[in-house]
């Protein structure tokens, strides 16, 4: 029971200063969430809502909230980050004096949705298909042992340019207006070294394609004969084969080596240097590029940075991207959002926004609370969302009521006057002007 109450009044602590009633429809909707219960209508919202024991008129109300009401997906996520953040039980990652902000995209596959412009690629059908496309910003930490992405930020593609290098210019741009001093962005290898200078980031850490080549930011020194050098010379941290013939690698400035649970890693380090088509000036923004090899791996980590810092750190930093995988796999499959039936263009942005929310506060909810046995079989049962959605989804929502603050409450509104049903949203001809 000490669950179930800590769960609605996280929510209940989301959206209590929404409008009175919005607040308790869309608790209502979040608790249709977290509970599961759209797994089993397999995406279908009504079913999932009456499914949680609600009357008609509280399914329609639940709703018309998620659909029209009068909140935003920023100002609850806001809300929600400062509430883990005052109990002290997540403690951001911090290497070197930087916490480390993890940056993701993520896609909700939607190939029959009509009008939908924007697109993902997808590796099982190798071409981009039809999608609900987010940006995602988080800072990484973890409670306890396990490691959580907290989000910060979730941000749509541009209506005007639907195109996923336009969402990404968005993504980094948001990054860059709320990075503070001790942050890092972390970005994987679909994002370029370029749009991440153009959006004036400081700092950042992202990974590299295997070919990646760069070059140093200095002329070597004129020999006597031939045309004199425009450009520094080429770097190539990693070798590569063309036509048959092996390209070796450029020999690293420095190396370094460290130990982690028994094994021995390696870092070998490039600095100062520009893109390729950069000629030598000192007012280029220079970047570090780093190999890291894992002895457990065949191939090695390439990454980029703006700083110097140490090999375990970059490691770290680079590890701790990956938590933010993690908010879409419970949204989508803990949650049940990997199908959606809803096809108006706002609520089919509002949808994935709220699942992901939902998501992320079941994973922070599953970790600091006692592991939950599905069953007597479950002898070594971990905190993981998918045991507490099962034991949430044992609980009606109506079993909650006393459970709620005053200001979440139905709406008192006389509407005894309005139309209902059919004549609600039956429209007439306006008159042609003469």
């Amino acid at each position: 029971m000490n669950v179930i109450n800590d769960t609605i009044q996280a929510l209940a602590m989301v959206v209590e200063k929404l409008p009175i009633g919005t607040n308790l429809a869309l608790l209502q909707f979040y608790w249709m969430l977290v509970s599961g219960e759209l797994l089993a209508s397999r995406g279908a919202l009504f079913p999932a809502l009456q499914a949680m024991g609600l009357e008609e008129a509280e399914v329609r109300r639940s709703w018309a909230a998620f659909r029209y009401g009068a909140w935003d997906i920023e100002s609850m996520l806001r809300t929600w980050r400062e509430h883990v953040e005052s109990e002290g039980q997540w403690q951001g990652h911090q290497y070197e004096g930087y916490y480390a902000k993890a940056v993701d995209l993520t896609a909700y596959w939607r190939p029959t949705l009509k009008g939908l412009k924007t697109k993902h690629y997808d590796a099982q059908a190798d071409k981009a298909l039809p999608a609900v496309v987010l940006g995602m910003i988080g800072r990484v930490g973890s409670v306890g042992k396990q490691r959580m992405a907290l989000l910060t930020d979730l941000v749509r593609s541009d209506p005007n340019d639907p195109s996923e290098a336009a969402l990404q210019a968005r993504l980094v741009q948001r990054v860059a207006e709320g990075l503070t001093e001790d942050e890092m962005p972390i970005f994987d290898a679909g994002f370029k070294i370029s749009e991440l200078h153009d959006a004036g980031l400081p700092r950042f850490l992202v990974r590299l394609p295997k070919n990646f080549t760069a070059r140093r930011n200095y002329l070597l020194d004129y020999n006597g004969s031939g045309r004199p050098a425009e450009y520094g010379k080429r770097v190539r941290p990693l070798p590569r084969t063309y036509r048959g013939k092996v390209i070796a690698a450029t020999p690293p400035d420095r190396e370094t080596t460290w130990q982690v649970d028994g094994f021995e890693f390696r870092a070998e380090f490039w600095d100062d240097l520009v893109l390729p088509e950069l000629k030598p000036d000192s007012e280029h923004q220079t970047f570090n590029v780093v190999a890291v090899y894992d002895p457990r791996f065949d191939e090695p980590w390439l990454l980029a940075c703006p700083l110097k810092l140490s090999g375990g750190s970059f490691w770290g930093l680079y590890h701790d991207r990956w938590p933010i995988e993690q908010l879409p796999l419970a949204a989508k499959h803990m949650v049940g959002a990997h199908r959606q039936f809803v096809f108006a263009p706002e609520s089919s942005q509002r949808l994935p926004e709220l699942s992901l929310l939902a998501g992320s506060i079941q994973t922070y909810l599953a970790a600091i609370s006692s592991p939950i046995p599905t069953g007597f079989w479950d002898r070594r049962p971990k905190q993981t969302p998918g045991r507490l959605r099962r034991l949430l989804s044992r609980t009606h929502f109506s079993d909650l009521a006393d459970l709620l603050p005053y200001r979440i409450r139905k709406k008192a509104s006389v509407t005894d006057h309005l139309p209902k049903g059919i004549h609600a949203h039956r429209r007439t001809r306006q008159p042609v002007p003469v």
